[in-house]
Formats: structure tokens, C-alpha cells, sequence
């Protein structure tokens, strides 16, 4: 399932139709608080803030090869994935239908709405609102366009692709785990490029299904409790991404929202960039293991900026945990 090297290059020039290579700098000020080199990957930099929109563009790419672009389509997120939905079935003319549970982001919700989604609210969690997607899918006939694909994996691949070209010393990088599609794009460009990089997945401790899965050895739901990090907030796991993660994952960091909103604080402070939780959430990994990194290159990628002003306000101005020192 995992795309190869030929499938990423592919992906990278439908990706670059729609926007150039995203930046990764090496910091100054973050590698000197964490004892060590740290490069961050600019996710946060795509025209909708987020790594999401690189599968979204292969996806529907690949239905209009295969002539198979569908009358209508649906989908459900906690906002990222819809809002790449949303912008490829705009640039295709197929209209589009996004599930988001109760209380989402106002602003993705906004977002979503200004690529000409409909949006509908249902359910209290991803998966409740997944399972409503698939429901309406069946019923009228739209395409359920999913959060976990081998044709997302392609697209989503080329970030990383990118950044492990871009600095082939690298030792480890550290992904933010929702569904999935992050953290396995990640192992495909390792494997694609023969790149040394140990991949570390990063699980909310207030989203633990695939923490607890790889634990297991099967998938095992967790309920979401996480009020910070809404794109890690999966209750239960993918069983195809779970398999590459059993195979491929060097080892999985679980972080609190404290933890996350830590991250967000000494990302803003260090970078003037914003991050939402679950873009800050691989910082927070490296922060948490920083005396096991001293000498070593370490990738995070800052996978998207897209969070709620008066959520961002009250991190930073939060006194409940200080930015890292």
C-alpha cells in the first residue's frame, strides 16, 4: 500500500501545480534549547495551512485519470482533511459535503465553507461522524472520500520526500499521529529514498487508540478526551495504517495537552509561526525526549497552523505550563 519512489515524484508534480515546495529551516533558537539540530518542516505554509491539501490534490488527480470522478462526494474531519477535500473537488467542479462533529474549529469550519463545502455537524467525535459520512455516502451516491488512502499517501508523502532530500543527515523525525496518513507517508519517503531517519509517531494522551493498538497488536478503540489537539483526536484506528506502523514505527511519544500547548508557545516564541495542537504536537516529542537526541539531527514537522484565535490566545497566554527553557 505504502507508495514508491516513482509514485511520490508523481505525486510531487501534480502537488506543485497548485503550490511550490513548503520551507524546512534549521532554527536557531529551537536547536539550542533542545541541545541539539532541529529542522522544522513548514506545513503550515500550504494555501490551506495544513500537509492535508498534498493528498487531496493526488486523490481526485487520480479519479480524473481513471475517469472516475464521482457526481458528488463527502467526507468527514476534524478540519485538515476536509478543507483539502474541499479545495480539490472545487478545482474539479464536484460538489462537496464535509461531516464535522459538534463544537469543531469555528475557523476550519469557516475555511471549509469558503471552498464551497457544505458542511453538516454530527456526532460528538471523528468517528461519529466518519460513520454518518459513510451512512449518507451509501445513501445518495457520493463518493466517501476517506481520511486513510493509498492515493492520499502519495500526495501526503512528498513533504517528506522533500524535507529528507533536504537534509539527508537527519537521524529522526517525529510525526503527529491522527488517522494515519502523516506517519505512514513519512516511512513510504524513508524507504523510497533508502534514508536513515528512525520515524517516531506522537499520540495524544487524551487520543491513545494507536498507542494502545500498536501495544496490543490489534486495533483498539480509546475514547478522545484531548481538547487541544483536534487532529489527533481519533477514537479508533485504521487497521491497514496500523499494519505499516507494527512493521516500520521505531517507537510512539505520548504527549498531554500541557505538553502540546508547551509546544505551541516555544514554536510562536522561537519561529513566529502558529501552530494548532496536533502541529505542534511532534515538537513536543522531541522536547519530551531531548536528552536521548543530544548529538543527533532531528526532523519536526509543523503539520498546521490552523487553530481558533481565542484558542491560540489563551495558550499563550496560558500560565498553567511555561515555554520551554
Amino acid at each position: 500500500m505504502l507508495p514508491t519512489l516513482p509514485d511520490i515524484e508523481a505525486a510531487a508534480e501534480v502537488v506543485y501545480r497548485a503550490f511550490a515546495p513548503t520551507p524546512q529551516y534549521r532554527w536557531a533558537t529551537l536547536s539550542q534549547r533542545l541541545g541539539t539540530d532541529c529542522w522544522i518542516k513548514h506545513e503550515n505554509h500550504t494555501p490551506v495551512g495544513a500537509f492535508k491539501i498534498r493528498g487531496g490534490l493526488t486523490y481526485f488527480d487520480v479519479l480524473k485519470r481513471q475517469g472516475q470522478m464521482p457526481r458528488a462526494v463527502i467526507s468527514a474531519t476534524r478540519g485538515n482533511h476536509g478543507q483539502s477535500v474541499a479545495w480539490a473537488a472545487r478545482a474539479h467542479g464536484v460538489p462537496c459535503t464535509i461531516v464535522v462533529p459538534h463544537g469543531n474549529s469555528t475557523e476550519k469550519n469557516a475555511a471549509m465553507r469558503s471552498l464551497g463545502a457544505t458542511l453538516i455537524e454530527h456526532g460528538d467525535d471523528f468517528q461519529a461522524s466518519r460513520e454518518h459520512a459513510i451512512a449518507l455516502a451509501a445513501e445518495t451516491g457520493a463518493l466517501m472520500v476517506p481520511s486513510f488512502h493509498a492515493h492520499l499517501l502519495s500526495g501526503v508523502a512528498t513533504y517528506w520526500w522533500e524535507l529528507l532530500r533536504a537534509v539527508p543527515t537527519l537521524d529522526v523525525v517525529y510525526v503527529p499521529i491522527g488517522l494515519g496518513s502523516g506517519v505512514c507517508s513519512a516511512i513510504a519517503a524513508k524507504l523510497a529514498l533508502g534514508h536513515r531517519a528512525r520515524v517516531v509517531g506522537v499520540v495524544s494522551s487524551g487520543a491513545t487508540t494507536y498507542a494502545d493498538s500498536l501495544s496490543a497488536g490489534h486495533v483498539v478503540p480509546a475514547a478522545v478526551s484531548t481538547q487541544l489537539a483536534d487532529g489527533m483526536a481519533v477514537r479508533v484506528a485504521d487497521a491497514n495504517a496500523l499494519a505499516i506502523l507494527q512493521q516500520h514505527l521505531d517507537h510512539v511519544v505520548v504527549v498531554s495537552d500541557a505538553e502540546v500547548a508547551q509546544a505551541m508557545r516555544t514554536l510562536f516564541v522561537d519561529t513566529h509561526n502558529v501552530a494548532e495542537g496536533a502541529g505542534a504536537a511532534a515538537f513536543a516529542a522531541a522536547w519530551q525526549e531531548r536528552e536521548r537526541l543530544r548529538g543527533q539531527q532531528v526532523g519536526v514537522t509543523l503539520c498546521g497552523g490552523n487553530v481558533d484565535a481565542d484558542v491560540f490566545a489563551r495558550v499563550l497566554t496560558s500560565t498553567a505550563t511555561q515555554t520551554a527553557t
